[in-house]
């Protein structure tokens, strides 16, 4: 007879049910709002540039100086590393419910404080941009392994996979509709504010109303999030937190019986002590049972992010490599925008969304082993098919559209969702929130090393063609063969991830075996309708 706790059993088994759907969309917000304020800073830095480093005898539009092009887009990785890891080992000590709040008003502050970024001169403009999207940043790290713990712990066994896997899927929306509102927002001011181009002239190209674009399209990312701070607070805590962390039989059941609609009895006399063994994060039983897991969760994650982050960045240089982009001194400021943000969109419409619901949609089928490996598999495979023939890709658009898009559909449909995914499923209930803050804060590390250093590797070998402010780099090609020797990495640490499809948490993290002692058990009867 299994061990498992009644009103967890009753969690794994139940129906799915309109409360996974609200769950889903709730934890789900969350992401969508991370990853619209992640990403949207990619398409405003050339107006950021051409607003505030503007200089009349130069012959290209103003760009961000090499130091403040690197804080403005990694300052927020910055602060998501540090809140996976704070608000990760808060949701532990705390409970998942009473830190899901605090993360979520972090962000609606700091994104409508990002467009409000004050003073009129560079420095202060971006000193400001950069606290508050650090601290933009800090909430949207708690938002990883709260949501992803909440998920899991409300998820039944059999569809647990693709409710997280939807619940991440939500990025894709997020980085669709920042395409979406920068080209919106664009597109009015260009109709409103006629300009001529950089090359026509200079002095007038950029449109003094274009400062606004930017800080509307930063601040509406406050939007989504604000809608659902209602329904977040409303949530029960988890019953596993409750039960296995908290230790409150008659909550756990009180919660899950509204929650699953079904009477849910605590009852503290009968069975044995489940999962009372205390280890904790650093110590010998922890290294012996969950080492090996940790060490692949975190590098698997790193690995990926390098890859992911640097592609997706900096998507516009590639755009211009190829010439999907005009010369910058052939548009208005206003009008780069838009192009910039138009090539974002159909590559998250071709490659981005597709690849996290193909996850939703097959993840319990495959598993989530097999999806990592091929995923991994087939990010270097397009990678080096895009790097080793560069010079062709740049007559031929279609193709390099094609490959490029694959390359993110099989990120999203393989390592970038899985990644995610297994660190909420594999750990402890006790740690599970703070070794899921630490895998994600793995991968920011990644994302800061491939943020940062492809900044500096993909700038080209000849000195005419390098950004202001830069020294000469690998190029665009030798910088994406690297990426493809890293997805290459990610598939041999893979083999250090356990597969966990169809299996009920506490099978997986071993909280089923039977100690000495007491335990509150639970009995399920169904309410009579």
């Amino acid at each position: 007879m299994s061990n498992q706790l009644g009103v967890l059993n009753a969690l794994d088994a139940a129906k799915t049910q309109w409360y996974h759907f609200t769950a889903i969309a709730i934890a789900g917000m969350g992401f969508f709002t991370d990853a619209y304020d992640l990403f949207s800073i990619s398409l405003i830095t050339k107006l950021l540039g051409g607003i505030y480093y503007f200089e009349p005898l130069s012959e290209k539009p103003g760009t961000l100086p090499p130091r403040i092009a690197a804080a403005v887009n990694g300052v927020a990785f910055c602060g998501t590393l540090a809140g996976q890891l704070f608000f990760g080992w808060l949701g532990d000590k705390l409970g998942r419910k009473r830190v899901y709040g605090l993360t979520l008003m972090l962000m609606v502050i700091c994104s409508i404080a990002s467009g409000l970024s004050f003073g009129k001169s560079p420095q202060g403009v971006m000193a400001t941009l950069c606290f508050f999207r650090f601290w933009l940043g800090f909430g949207i790290g708690g938002d990883y392994p709260l949501s992803a713990t909440i998920m899991s712990e409300y998820a039944n066994k059999k569809t647990r996979g693709a409710f997280i896997a939807a619940v991440f899927a939500m990025q894709g929306f997020g980085i669709l509709t920042g395409g979406i509102v920068a080209l919106i927002v664009s597109a009015a001011f260009d109709h409103a504010y006629k300009a001529h181009p950089y090359n026509v002239d200079k002095e007038h190209s950029t449109v003094p109303q274009a400062d606004y674009i930017w800080r509307i399209i930063l601040m509406f990312g406050a939007v989504p999030a604000l809608l659902t701070y209602y329904w977040r607070m409303k949530m029960p805590e988890t019953a596993r937190y409750t039960a296995l962390v908290a230790r409150n039989a008659k909550q756990a059941a009180a919660d899950m019986s509204k929650v699953l609609q079904v009477d849910l009895n605590a009852e503290q006399e009968k069975g044995d002590k489940i999962g009372t063994e205390q280890f904790g994060l650093f110590s010998k039983e922890f290294a012996k049972r969950h080492g090996l897991h940790l060490l692949g969760t975190t590098s698997t994650w790193f690995l990926l992010d390098i890859a992911f982050y640097s592609s997706n960045l900096f998507q516009k240089d590639i755009f211009s490599a190829i010439g999907w982009l005009p010369k910058p001194e052939t548009m208005t400021a206003t009008h780069e925008v838009y192009r910039v943000a138009k090539a974002q969109t159909l590559i998250a419409l071709c490659g981005t969304v597709p690849g996290y619901w193909f996850t939703v949609a097959f993840i319990e089928h495959l598993g989530r082993f097999t999806i990592q490996l091929m995923g991994f598999f087939f990010m270097s495979v397009f990678m080096f098919a895009i790097a080793i023939p560069y010079q062709h890709w740049k007559t031929n658009n279609t193709g390099f559209l094609i490959m490029y898009s694959l390359t993110f559909f099989f990120a999203n449909f393989g390592p970038n969702s899985t990644t995610f995914i297994v660190p909420a499923e594999i750990f402890p209930a006790r740690l599970r929130s703070t070794c899921h803050g630490i895998s994600a804060a793995a991968g920011k590390a990644g994302a800061i090393v491939g943020s940062f250093g492809f900044l500096y590797a993909a700038q080209s070998t000849h000195h005419d063609k390098v950004d202001r402010g830069y020294n000469t780099g690998m190029g665009v090609k030798h910088a994406l063969l690297m990426l493809g020797a890293v997805n290459c990495l990610g598939m041999l640490f893979t083999l250090l991830v356990p597969e966990t499809m169809g299996r009920s948490l506490e099978d997986i993290t071993g909280e089923n075996e039977e100690d000495n002692g007491h335990q509150q058990t639970f009995s399920v009867e169904k309410v009579p309708v």
